[in-house]
Order: structure tokens, then C-alpha cells, then sequence
């Protein structure tokens, strides 16, 4: 018997899109998914879950793991001191401690009102572009404000002052969804007084920045470089309207102009560089990559102050204890994913697919076998990134350049781990900044590239939110 053709139209219009939506459909966990970080993942996800060591890390490595941390967890001192392998702190700092930022190796977040600095969050400063300053912008990636230099540092030293204080303001705004549940939204401004050294520059261009979690970086380090540009599509040639790009970043060690991988714009090529910068701009703190202390010609005080140089002219952060806490840093294990076969964990990983979350956070790679360390050579990984840049639209822009990131631009976050990130750092807060309070709210930032995605999600209803978030807490 033939279907009337009034019952037979709503069948032909499901067969049509489903035609259409090419996104995989996930009825059960995939092998292996559980373990994010291959055979370095840990089962663990307690407040510590972000704290241990690659679990194929031998007892002898372990060691070195451990030294690594106690110099990433205690405090580094004023210089001249007794403890003169943790001297050396400020003139200008941001904290006294690795680990005061990255609590229990976790995320940072924007200052409270009544906090008397803004541990856990720092500033990036820089001047517009200009042509004639090429060189340095080629090896620093922006043009430092004359006074202030690339980070505003809201600490010293005696007999030195601070930069300046450091707080957010916010201004709600709402955003509704298809079935009318609403979500609040705050939109963040910086504000910056008690300047130290003058007025800044009138074209000053600010970034505030939270402490990225530590896990899994010597991983995403040890993802071979053709993977990451086999992902690049500045054209939008397949027009997906996905434009990713690998920033191209000043090595230190190299002297020459690599892709980047970490930092909030990829802004840093590999995990030792990354760790010298912090110690230099975090804590004022040198290395032989970074060998003077972050003062600017204005500031005289800070650069008369005494450093904990060594006689033989070793710096402060020696090369060794460098070399320490690179390895403690590369080996930081990767959490397990939980509930990877829950039914409502696999309908909000389609979900993912179907609003095209994936065309940035990539689920899959397969590190190098020629990786920096053994232990994270061959290893199939779900970091969910492509750690390449994408414009995120105005909502979410800094306007400030580093390298080839725009001011529009952002490094797609890596979202391993991202379920414990609440358990391990005490609170919720996502994005560059911690604007976001929960998930949710940063799935809703999403612009540019992404804003059809975004918009998306905006068509679910509650159940469809439950799961979405299900499975990204699941990571």
C-alpha cells in the first residue's frame, strides 16, 4: 500500500538531511579511547590527577621527575641568599613559584576583588607593529611597550616598585537559546592603576592571560610538524570556514623562525623555551636562553638590584635546573577519560561532530618516534587540538599581535583533561581569561571560525546540553 503523499514528504525530508550529514555516528567507546595520552596515561582523577608522573616512566626517571617538580612547587628567594640555587627572584616577578599559578599543576584564574595581586593571571603588553622595528618583532613577536615591556609585573622586590595592580570588571549579557533557556555571559574588562613607572604608551595593547593546566605538554611537543600543517587551510580551500594556521615563532636555541605550539596564540615552539620565558617573565628569573633580568632602560631600580648570578657566571635558573624542570614538564601524565561508553557520553560526542567542534579540536594524533623523550615516542594521543590559530571573532579578541596571530587569533586549547579541571584547580573558569564560569559559557564565546558551531549548539535542547557537557566532562 503507498503512503500518502501528505505522510510520505516529513520521511523524504529525514532521509534527505541525514544524506547530507556526513558527521560519524558513535554508538560505542572507540579502542584505546580512554587513555588519552597512550600508553603515559594515568588513572587517576582525584585533585591530583594532573600532578603524575607518565605512567611509563621507569623508577630511575621518576627521580628526575621529582626533582623537577620541587623546583616547579617551591619558592625561589631575593638574591644574595644562602639558598643559592633558588635565589635570584624579581626585581620585577609575578609570583615566587611555578606552582602558585599552575596550583597542583592546574589552571589560573582572573584576580577576586579582595586579592592583593593577580597570581594565577598576568598581563601581555605590546605596541602596534611597525615596520622599521622588523627585527625585533621577528625574535620577540611584538614590539614591547617602552616602559612596561611585554608583561605588566604587579610585584618586586624591596627597594623596587611594582608595575601596577592588576583587576577584571564585568558586564553581563545574555545569550538564548532555540527553546528559550538562557545563559549569562560576562564580558571582561582589564583595568590596570597604581602605575609604578608613568603612563604607558597611548596605543598600549593589553592581553590578560590564566594559567594554562600543565598536562600532556612534552606530548603535544612531540606531534611531528607535518601532521600539524597537514591541518593548516588559510584559504578555506575545502570552504568549511575553518581557516586554521601554525603560528611561526622565534627559537632561541635555533635562531631561526619555527612553527609554535604552546601559549595562548602558540606563541612559544617547544616546552623548554616555554619554561625559560616563564621563569624570566613570571618570576624574574635568567637562564642562558634568557640571560638578563625583564627590566626596561626607565626602570633604574630594577635594574641596579643585585641577581643571584653564580661567580662563575652561571645563571640563575642553572642550566641543569632547567633541564630538570623541562623533564618534569614534558612527562606530566595525561588523566584517564572516564564513563567513555555511557549512552549519554557517546549521544554528546555525536553531538560534537554534528555541530563540527572537531574540525578544530582534533581528537587524534600519533607523536614522533624521535620524540625528546622515549617514553612519549609512538604514542597514540587524544588531545583534541589542532594547536593552530583561528580567528574566534570579536567577542573573544585581544587586538593585540604576537607573531603571526592577530589580534582576532587564538590557539585552539587542548581539551584533554579539561572534566577534572574543577576538581584539580578549585574552580571552573575557561577561556584566555577565565571569563567563562563553567563549559557552557565557553562553548558560547565561540565567534568566527567557530561561530557556526556555536550557533549550533544554540538549536539543542536541555537533554542535548546535558550530553554535550557529559562528554566534555568525560575528557
Amino acid at each position: 500500500m503507498s503512503l500518502p503523499l501528505s505522510r510520505l514528504a516529513p520521511l523524504l525530508l529525514v532521509f534527505a538531511l541525514a544524506a547530507c550529514d556526513d558527521a560519524p555516528r558513535f554508538t560505542q567507546a572507540e579502542p584505546g579511547e580512554a587513555l588519552s595520552g597512550g600508553k603515559t596515561t594515568v588513572l587517576r582523577s582525584d585533585r591530583n590527577a594532573y600532578s603524575q608522573p607518565a605512567a611509563n616512566l621507569s623508577p630511575e626517571r621518576r627521580l628526575d621527575f621529582a626533582v623537577g617538580n620541587s623546583f616547579f612547587r617551591n619558592p625561589w628567594v631575593i638574591a644574595p641568599s644562602t639558598t643559592t640555587a633558588r635565589d635570584g627572584l624579581g626585581p620585577l616577578f609575578n609570583t615566587n613559584a611555578c606552582q602558585n599559578c599552575h596550583v597542583r599543576d592546574g589552571r589560573g584564574h582572573p584576580p577576586a576583588t579582595d586579592a592583593s595581586n593577580a597570581v594565577g593571571m598576568l598581563v601581555r603588553l605590546s605596541i602596534p607593529d611597525q615596520p622599521y622595528l622588523a627585527k625585533v618583532i621577528e625574535r620577540l613577536g611584538v614590539v614591547p611597550e617602552p616602559v612596561y615591556g611585554t608583561q605588566l609585573q604587579d610585584m618586586a622586590i624591596p627597594g623596587v616598585v611594582p608595575e601596577g595592580k592588576v583587576r577584571m570588571t564585568y558586564t553581563p549579557q545574555t545569550v538564548s537559546f532555540k527553546d528559550g533557556y538562557q545563559v549569562e555571559l560576562r564580558m571582561p574588562a582589564l583595568q590596570i592603576t597604581q602605575l609604578g613607572y608613568g603612563a604607558m604608551h597611548p596605543d598600549t595593547r593589553f592581553s590578560a592571560r590564566v594559567a594554562p593546566p600543565m598536562i600532556g605538554l612534552g606530548l603535544l611537543e612531540a606531534i611531528p610538524e607535518a601532521d600539524l600543517l597537514a591541518n593548516e587551510d588559510p584559504d578555506d580551500r575545502n570552504r568549511d570556514g575553518i581557516r586554521g594556521r601554525a603560528n611561526r615563532v622565534w627559537d632561541d636555541a635555533q635562531g631561526r623562525s619555527v612553527v609554535g605550539r604552546f601559549g595562548w596564540k602558540a606563541g612559544q615552539p617547544n616546552v623548554n623555551q616555554q619554561n625559560a620565558h616563564a621563569f624570566a617573565g613570571d618570576m624574574g628569573l635568567t637562564t642562558t636562553l634568557q640571560p638578563n633580568d625583564d627590566c626596561t632602560q626607565a626602570q633604574v631600580e630594577c635594574r641596579a638590584a643585585p641577581n643571584g648570578d653564580g661567580v662563575a657566571g652561571e645563571k640563575e635558573v642553572s642550566d641543569n635546573i632547567l633541564r630538570l624542570v623541562t623533564f618534569y614538564t614534558r612527562n606530566l601524565a595525561v588523566p584517564a577519560r572516564r564513563d567513555v561508553s555511557d549512552p549519554q557520553v557517546l549521544a554528546g560526542k555525536n553531538l560534537f561532530h554534528e555541530a563540527g567542534c572537531q574540525s578544530c579540536h582534533i581528537p587524534q594524533f600519533t607523536t614522533a618516534s624521535d620524540a625528546a623523550e622515549p617514553e612519549l615516542a609512538g604514542q597514540t594521543i587524544r588531545p583534541y587540538t589542532d594547536l593552530l590559530l583561528h580567528d574566534m571573532g570579536p567577542g573573544l579578541a585581544d587586538e593585540r599581535t604576537e607573531f603571526a596571530a592577530n589580534g582576532q587569533d587564538w590557539r585552539t586549547a587542548p581539551l584533554w583533561g579539561i572534566g577534572l579541571s574543577e576538581t584539580v584547580s578549585g574552580h571552573s573558569q575557561f577561556l584566555h581569561d577565565g571569563r567563562a564560569r563553567n563549559l557552557l559559557e565557553a562553548v558560547l564565546w565561540h565567534g568566527g571560525e567557530a561561530q557556526a558551531a556555536r550557533d549550533f549548539v544554540l538549536t539543542f535542547d536541555a537533554e542535548q546540553r546535558a550530553a554535550l557537557l557529559a562528554f566534555l566532562n568525560s575528557l
